[in-house]
């Protein structure tokens, strides 16, 4: 038996999440049927984190098992043509160790939020980021976003149906910058809760409408409570960017 790694890009527009579910597509189902195409052998992909529908990955980092004897290249290879025309792509594809778990040996995740603040309809970016018409401030956005990072008990920005036993994270970046008319959120962690980031997301953007003051969202993450929210940002925006393993750190 050989354990496989895939790095999977995806635009999750046409599907319910990464994980299999039953009410719809998934990432999984996708990539598990076409292993059993190429290879004849019933596979479980495990990954590095779970999407919401339609939420994005540049690099998702997965793995499954195979008895077959074949090359990283050649799997690969064979995936992708198994995939057409799905919106999925193995990108990079490599042996590991036994032990090695693209969930379980993660120590750090990240994310980018893309928020396209223009006036005209989106075209291009249609369902690839979130369109905010009023002018943002991405500086005092900024400032706002440093009172998440470190640990604290994020309930606020967590949804109901988060399943994770413990709401205490410890968040490691969170920074707003601007290029041109798009503007950028990127968060990192070891491991994220259900909704986290969009939850942030949403209200910084409420701090650059001026619609919130920027102490606002120290006292909204103070109140541990998710009637504090202001806003849930949409999942289009949003995108998985890289899983961190010891051997990258």
């Amino acid at each position: 038996m050989t354990r496989f790694a895939l790095t999977i890009e995806f635009d999750g527009t046409p599907f319910v999440g990464l994980q299999r579910q039953t009410t719809g597509p998934s990432v999984q189902q996708a990539i598990e049927e076409a292993a059993e195409r190429v290879t004849g052998e019933t596979v479980t992909l495990h990954s590095a984190g779970r999407t919401d529908t339609g939420v994005h990955a540049l690099a998702m980092r997965s793995h499954f098992d195979l008895e077959k004897d074949i090359t990283p290249f050649r799997l690969m290879e064979a995936l992708n043509a198994h995939l057409r025309p799905d919106l999925i792509a193995i990108t990079h594809c490599e042996t590991v160790a036994d032990d090695w778990h693209a969930r379980f040996s993660c120590i750090g995740r990240s994310y980018v939020y893309r928020i396209a603040n223009r006036r005209a309809p989106l075209t291009l970016d249609l369902h690839r980021a979130w369109q905010v018409a009023p002018e943002l401030d991405e500086k005092a956005m900024h400032r706002a976003a440093q009172a998440l990072v470190g640990l604290h008990d994020f309930t606020t920005f967590r949804s109901v149906q988060c399943q994770a036993k413990d709401p205490v994270k410890t968040l490691d970046r969170l920074d707003v910058e601007r290029d041109g008319e798009e503007v950028r959120i990127h968060a990192a962690a070891r491991s994220f809760l259900h909704h986290q980031v969009r939850s942030m997301v949403g209200c910084l953007a409420l701090v650059g409408m001026g619609r919130w003051r920027e102490d606002q969202l120290a006292k909204a993450l103070e109140a541990k409570d998710r009637q504090a929210l202001g806003l849930n940002a949409p999942p289009h925006g949003l995108y998985f960017v890289e899983a961190i393993y010891p051997a990258d750190a």
